[in-house]
């Protein structure tokens, strides 16, 4: 391991510090102990082992017992942390760890202060640190604690629509609306505010790797659509799945994430998870219809 930079934080039986370029396999290595779990910080993690922490925007915190990385948070644009279980540790030790993982990031999370629009990830620990940053951090516009973590790696148990494809960039213009109307109405308000071009820069980043699902009616609009918003480790994560209102109860949630599913395994990764609110009954039943099962819980804090 490296010598690491900045503060440390002691914490029980470990010690938390800032990570920095030369841990970067080792925070990997964490990660695969749950590779559906831990995509949100794999995407970011292997982004940095391309270009070098510093030039992320991010920061990433680390957790280590005996000298040995047992659970890291990344600090970005959100707060995700990835506290997994230790193959090689009684559950009691285990629970032990992982306390003192989260109080030791609570402390980084303290002392920088909050500049992430969220905190999201395994519900354990996404809600642990939201309980030790809460009386710094004050106020929270949401907690959705209870979102199921799916998974599909075999081939859809539904029939898919053969008219769902990759977006193309020229269908741009058709595509942004229903992105802006997804997320609205899955977060409260318009992606466009205030985001200075960023949120339309990502769904172009999206048509653009191949990422982007669609399928259009005869007139060009957008009926059915989804991303992979986090590829990574094998996993690609969906999101932004979403059915224009007038189609809703036709079916095309099933078919139309058969779609994505059968596509996204044949070209991009051979395990497609997603999660969603626990209060979704209708998506979470149609995603079971497709194949998908239940692994874990995730949990969202909201700012």
């Amino acid at each position: 391991m490296s010598a690491g930079a900045g503060i440390g934080v002691r914490s029980g039986p470990g010690t938390g510090r800032i990570l920095d370029d030369a841990d970067l396999p080792a925070a990997l290595a964490v990660c695969a102990l749950d590779p559906v779990a831990s995509v949100l910080a794999t995407v970011r993690l292997e982004h940095a082992a391309r270009i070098g922490l510093h030039r992320t925007g991010g920061q990433l915190w680390g957790y280590e017992v005996d000298g040995l990385l047992v659970a890291i948070c990344w600090s970005g644009a959100n707060l995700v942390p990835v506290v997994p279980d230790l193959p090689d540790v009684d559950p009691t030790r285990g629970a032990e760890i992982a306390d003192h993982a989260l109080t030791a990031f609570g402390a980084f999370g303290r002392a920088q202060g909050r500049r992430c629009s969220s905190i999201v990830g395994e519900a354990p620990a996404a809600l642990g640190l939201w309980d030790r940053l809460r009386p710094a951090w004050g106020r929270v516009r949401e907690v959705r604690a209870d979102q199921p973590s799916m998974v599909l790696d075999r081939d859809p148990a539904f029939p898919a629509d053969d008219e769902v494809r990759l977006s193309r960039p020229d269908e741009f213009d058709a595509l942004l609306p229903a992105c802006v109307q997804m997320f609205t109405e899955e977060v409260g308000y318009s992606p466009l505010a205030g985001s200075g071009g960023a949120y339309e820069a990502r769904v172009r980043g999206l048509i653009r790797d191949r990422r982007s699902y669609v399928r259009m009616d005869a007139t060009g609009q957008v009926e059915f659509k989804a991303e992979l918003g986090a590829v990574a480790g094998g996993v690609a994560q969906v999101q932004g799945v979403w059915v224009r209102p007038d189609r809703r109860g036709a079916g095309l949630s099933e078919s139309g994430m058969a779609a994505v599913v059968a596509q996204t395994r044949a070209e991009v990764a051979p395990v497609v998870s997603l999660y969603a609110n626990g209060y979704n009954a209708r998506a979470l039943a149609a995603y079971r219809r497709v194949g998908f099962r239940q692994v874990g819980t995730f949990a969202t804090v909201l700012f």
